[in-house]
C-alpha cells in the first residue's frame, strides 16, 4: 500500500508528462534564467577594460623559393591585428590570406616574401598591432616538399618500413619462444609489460611536449589525458565482449583463444603508438627536415623490432599461429605508422598529435592491466624476482634501441 501510495504521488508530479519532457524541463529553465540575466544587462556582460588579451601561436612554417609561409593561430579572447614581420632582425614584406585581423581561435597564412638561404637558421617575429610578439623558429632552413601523390607514397613507404617490417621481422622470434620451458612464460609476458610501460610513458612525455606548443584554448596538456581516458574505456568496452567470446571458444575447445586475445590487445596497443611515431616523421618531413626525418625513420625502425617479440609472447604455447594470423598482427601493429605520416605530412596539428599520443597512452595502460595477470606465478604473485627481471630487460630494450632516436 505504501510502496503504492509513493508511486502515485511520483507521477502526481510528472503531471503525467513523457520521461523526455521531465528531462528537458530544468535545461529549459536555466536557458530561461541565463537569457533573462542578459535582457536585463548582466553586471560585467560585453563590458572589458584594459588592453585587449593577445595570444598567437605559430603553428606550422612552409619554405618556398624565396618566400615563407608562416600559420598562426588566435589563441586568446580576443583578435588580434598583424601589424609587422620581420626576418633575422630585418623587417620583411607580408601578405595576409584572410586578412590582418584574426580572430578568435582562428588560423591566418602570413605569406612573407624574404631570400632565405638553404641551411641557415631563421627567426621570425610578428609584431601585433598592440605591439606584442610572437615568435617561430627554423633551425636549419630547407624547401618543403610538395604535398603530391608522389610525397604521400612516399610518407607510406616510410611508415611501411618503420611500422609493418620491422614488427613483422620481430615476430620471427617466435619459434624461438616455442622452444623455451614453460618457467619462461611467466618472464615473457613481464618483458612484454616492461616494453608496453616504456613505450607508454614515452608517448606521454611525447604529448606532454607537443601539448604545451598547442593552443591552450583547445585543451593543452588536457588533451594527452581525455585522450588516454577515452581509449581505456573503449578498450575497456571491446575488452568485455571479446574476453567473452574468447571464453566461449575455450569452452568450445578452441585452445589458445586466449593467447591469440592478448597477442591481438598487444597489437592494438603497439599500433597506436606507432600511430605517434608516424606522426613525428610525416612532420619532420613536411616542415623541410628531411636529415631528421631519415634518422627518425632508422632509428624507429632499429626500436621497433623488438615490439614484435612483445606481440608473439603470448603465442608461445597453444597451437602454432598460422601465417593469415601473424600478418594481421603485424599490420595492426604496424600499420598505424602509415596513417600516422599521412597526417603529419598533411595538416599536423599539434592539438590532434596530443591528442594522438594520449590515445596510445590509454591503449597501452589497457593492455598492460589485461596481460599482467598472466604472469602470475604458481603461488599468485605478480612481482617476484623473475617477473621483475623481465620487466626491467623489456624497459632497458626500448631504452637501449630508443638512444638511436632523437626527435
Amino acid at each position: 500500500m505504501e510502496a503504492g501510495a509513493r508511486a502515485e504521488r511520483t507521477q502526481d508530479l510528472g503531471g503525467g508528462l513523457p520521461a523526455w519532457a521531465l528531462g528537458l524541463i530544468p535545461l529549459a529553465l536555466i536557458a530561461v534564467a541565463i537569457g533573462g540575466f542578459a535582457l536585463l544587462g548582466g553586471p560585467g556582460l560585453g563590458d572589458r577594460s584594459g588592453l585587449p588579451v593577445e595570444e598567437l601561436t605559430a603553428e606550422q612554417t612552409v619554405l618556398r623559393p624565396g618566400e615563407i609561409e608562416l600559420t598562426l593561430r588566435n589563441d586568446g579572447p580576443d583578435p588580434v591585428e598583424v601589424a609587422q614581420v620581420a626576418v633575422n632582425d630585418a623587417y620583411a614584406s607580408f601578405s595576409v590570406d584572410d586578412g590582418r585581423e584574426i580572430s578568435r581561435l582562428g588560423s591566418s597564412t602570413l605569406t612573407i616574401s624574404y631570400p632565405w638561404i638553404e641551411g641557415e637558421a631563421i627567426e621570425i617575429f610578428v609584431l601585433t598591432g598592440t605591439g606584442g610578439t610572437v615568435e617561430a623558429s627554423i633551425p636549419v632552413a630547407a624547401e618543403s616538399p610538395d604535398n603530391d601523390l608522389g610525397f604521400f607514397g612516399l610518407m607510406a613507404l616510410l611508415g611501411i618500413y618503420v611500422g609493418v617490417i620491422p614488427v613483422s621481422l620481430g615476430m620471427l622470434w617466435l619459434p624461438f619462444l616455442r622452444r623455451l620451458g614453460a618457467g619462461w612464460m611467466g618472464v615473457l609476458i613481464a618483458f612484454t609489460i616492461g616494453l608496453l610501460a616504456f613505450l607508454a610513458i614515452d608517448a606521454g612525455l611525447e604529448g606532454l611536449e607537443i601539448a604545451a606548443e598547442a593552443p591552450a584554448a583547445f585543451g593543452g596538456a588536457s588533451l594527452v589525458l581525455v585522450g588516454g581516458l577515452v581509449a581505456y574505456l573503449v578498450l575497456a568496452a571491446i575488452d568485455t565482449h571479446l574476453s567473452e567470446r574468447s571464453q566461449r571458444a575455450k569452452r568450445a575447445g578452441a585452445a589458445g583463444a586466449g593467447a591469440g586475445y592478448l597477442a591481438l590487445l598487444v597489437a592494438v596497443g603497439i599500433g597506436l603508438h606507432n600511430l605517434g611515431e608516424g606522426l613525428a616523421i610525416g612532420s619532420s618531413y613536411a616542415s623541410g627536415a628531411l636529415a631528421l626525418g631519415a634518422f627518425l625513420v632508422v632509428g624507429f625502425a632499429i626500436h621497433n623490432t623488438t615490439e614484435g617479440l612483445a606481440i608473439v609472447a603470448p603465442l608461445r604455447e597453444g597451437p602454432r599461429p598460422g601465417l593469415a594470423r601473424l600478418l594481421g598482427l603485424g599490420l595492426i601493429a604496424g600499420a598505424p605508422a602509415v596513417l600516422g605520416a599521412w597526417i603529419g605530412a598533411a595538416a599536423f596539428d599539434p592539438s590532434l598529435a596530443a591528442l594522438l599520443f594520449g590515445v596510445g597512452v590509454g591503449a597501452i595502460v589497457r593492455v598492460i592491466v589485461q596481460i599482467a595477470p598472466a604472469m602470475r606465478d604458481g603461488s599468485g604473485r605478480l612481482l617476484y624476482p623473475s617477473s621483475v627481471a623481465g620487466m626491467l630487460a623489456g624497459i632497458a630494450a626500448l631504452y637501449l634501441t630508443g638512444l638511436l632516436v632523437s626527435v
